[in-house]
């Protein structure tokens, strides 16, 4: 199993690809961070955030952070953790169908109709 990285709500693979460095810096970028930002969190200076990102940029053949993230979420060098707990909700579904607490809604067209016989008997006691 590969190396990751966690960081955030984001989890990195190591030897897809990028350097750790690298991989560390787009996963900052994922979760919306600017190179200042990421220089602040990692104890680098900004300039080295840009050239890590730049050398990202050129090894997955991208001109821009957002095509960087959406690159190497495909390639699967990076993935959000929100895909695994939805993943894991749907499997918990799947298995538990039997839940007390899941209540299914009742259709919308009965509570309409009791609303619009309430506005009735209301509009017929105002005239009478």
């Amino acid at each position: 199993m590969a190396s990751m990285i966690k960081n955030g709500s984001w989890t990195g693979y190591l030897g897809r690809g990028l350097a750790p460095r690298e991989l560390e810096c787009t996963l900052f970028v994922a979760q919306g961070l600017t190179a200042k930002e990421i220089a602040r969190l990692i104890g680098i200076a900004p300039g080295t955030v840009a050239k890590r990102l730049t050398s990202a940029m050129f090894k997955l053949h991208v001109n821009r952070q957002a095509a960087l993230v959406a690159e190497a979420m495909r390639r699967q060098i990076i993935s959000p953790m929100c895909i695994l707990l939805a993943s894991l909700i749907a499997m918990h579904a799947v298995i538990d169908d039997t839940d007390p607490m899941r209540r299914d809604r009742r259709a919308p067209e009965r509570r309409t109709a009791q609303v619009r016989i309430v506005r009735k008997a209301e509009a017929v006691e105002l005239h009478a």
